[in-house]
């Protein structure tokens, strides 16, 4: 049985389904997880508390949440250098800091389309905190995200259970996503494309609310003003989806039993092994 723990410091959308996207019907034989969460807060002393995950002795980590060149994320994943690890987040973009956590022996997915929410009370309270999430999560589903991080994780862990460690280390792009979900029809694929980098633009705007405007009207506008644009792209991201189920053509990859991935396309067609 192949041990998978996870670490969920601070929310991004992914957070929600990292672990649930591995065993989406609760039915593989093949691998047990853990999840040790500690909520929206991603400080030094939650690093530190996620050290009770070593003891269930893990065969591979994944650490998730916003920034992960916060200090936070960085004191946790001191913990856990020389064990198998991926770390995923929506930062940070910059090659310099990625090669840090390459170097000191990290795998990484860093998705700039899992973007900053608006947190700012002048503006977000926690049904707008809940419905952000769900327009972004309803992109990273449809448009390809999910299903990337999904099968870099299944990758790893069919490549650890051979005894090779070898870990993805991207900077994921829109096309790269829509790519995973196998469009059939090209103005879906496009539609997705853009959902997705109308998602990426929603970190830019938000930033400015978070981090660099003081006053009352300014932040509440520029938040709100991000999470339209949210809401934009997961109506977008929808059309995409209806677009390949009107041509009964949604491509599924659930997992067997056993752990494969399966395929099937056709709504009444049988998932066959990959």
């Amino acid at each position: 049985m192949f041990k998978i723990g996870f670490i969920k410091m601070g929310n991004i959308a992914s957070s929600l389904v990292v672990d649930l996207s591995l065993d989406e019907i609760a039915e593989r034989t093949d691998v047990e997880m853990r999840t040790l969460s500690s909520g929206p807060k991603m400080t030094k002393k939650e690093a530190e508390a996620s050290a009770d995950l070593k003891s269930w002795e893990p065969q591979l980590v994944i650490i998730i949440g916003p920034n992960a060149a916060t200090p936070g994320q960085m004191a946790a994943r001191e913990l856990y250098k020389g064990m198998p690890t991926i770390i995923i987040s929506d930062g940070p973009t910059k090659k310099e800091a990625r090669d840090i956590i390459a170097s000191d022996g990290f795998g990484y997915i860093i998705l700039p389309m899992d973007p900053l929410i608006g947190a700012k009370r002048e503006f977000l309270d926690p049904p707008e905190m809940a419905m952000f999430n769900s327009d972004a999560l309803k992109v990273l589903s449809v448009c390809g995200a999910v299903r990337f991080v999904q099968e870099e994780i299944d990758n790893a862990i069919v490549e650890l259970t051979k005894g090779v460690v070898k870990l993805p280390q991207i900077l994921v792009t829109p096309e790269k996503c829509a790519e995973r979900m196998e469009f059939k029809n090209p103005y879906a694929r496009a539609k997705a494309i853009g959902a997705l980098y109308m998602a990426q633009t929603v970190a830019g705007i938000d930033a400015q609310a978070c981090f660099k405007l003081n006053e009352l009207e300014a932040i509440a506008l520029a938040a709100a003003s991000g999470h339209e644009v949210m809401r934009a792209a997961a109506s977008l991201a929808d059309e995409a989806r209806e677009l390949e189920k009107g041509g009964d053509a949604v491509s599924r990859k659930p997992h067997s039993r056993s752990g494969e991935l399966m395929r099937k396309i056709g709504l009444l067609d049988k998932p066959e092994r990959i």
